[in-house]
């Protein structure tokens, strides 16, 4: 292909006229003066109230039950129950749940901090399960660009479900809910308890070895691990 290309831009000064040297490249001062898109400007100052966990807790983790809970088939004795939003005020939670997700993730762009005082999670002990407050906002300043990737990764999930609720299509919400269960542990994975990574993978390992079977290791949005 490169090969290609060269031959059809020699081919192309070859057949024809040398340019004028004034008309190859504006002048360096008309390059300078043409204006930039002015930058959108906060309405306010922005100050944050509690802390990512409790923001978690709060208001993005029962934003997310609402596309969890809006799809499931169980399975109990007295057979299969299938549930799917039928009614408009179904599709309204959904929505509610989507726009609070898509717009109050972004929240966590604004510094705070990341457990309330006195709260250091599950940090302690010979083997500490999670990140205390410090370690995670230490990862967060080593990298920001990974941390605002995760942050539009969640919040596209929002934007999918928005565009769901428009055509009302129950069925792209079971790939809407996956998305969003994947979204929420790729981060709590590198930010809550990055420690599990090795362990899930070495379990999932051993127990393909022993029945043949990837178990499904999901874990919601909210802070509290089940």
């Amino acid at each position: 292909m490169v090969a290609g290309l060269l031959i059809v831009v020699s081919g192309m000064f070859a057949c024809s006229s040398p340019p004028s040297s004034t008309a190859s490249r504006p002048p360096e001062s008309s390059v300078a003066a043409t204006p930039r898109a002015p930058q959108p400007q906060l309405w306010g100052d922005l100050k944050p109230i509690v802390s990512v966990k409790e923001l978690m807790r709060d208001m993005l983790d029962p934003a997310s039950d609402y596309i969890f809970d809006a799809v499931a088939i169980v399975t109990t004795k007295k057979g299969v129950s299938e549930t799917a939003p039928k009614t408009d005020k179904d599709w309204e939670k959904i929505r509610i749940g989507a726009v609070t997700l898509a717009e109050g993730v972004y929240l966590l762009k604004i510094p705070r901090p990341f457990a309330p005082p006195g709260d250091e999670n599950n940090s302690t002990g010979p083997e500490p399960e999670e990140l205390s407050p410090a370690q995670i906002k230490a990862k967060l300043e080593a990298d920001p660009v990974l941390w605002n990737a995760k942050i539009e990764a969640l919040r596209n999930v929002g934007l999918e479900v928005l565009e769901i609720v428009k055509r009302k299509d129950a069925n792209e919400l079971w790939d809407a809910a996956e998305n969003l269960d994947q979204a929420c542990e790729n981060c709590h994975l590198e930010y809550w308890y990055p420690g599990e990574k090795a362990l899930l993978k070495k379990l999932d390992h051993r127990l393909e070895e022993l029945y043949g079977i990837r178990p499904d290791r999901s874990r919601k949005l909210g802070m509290d691990p089940k």
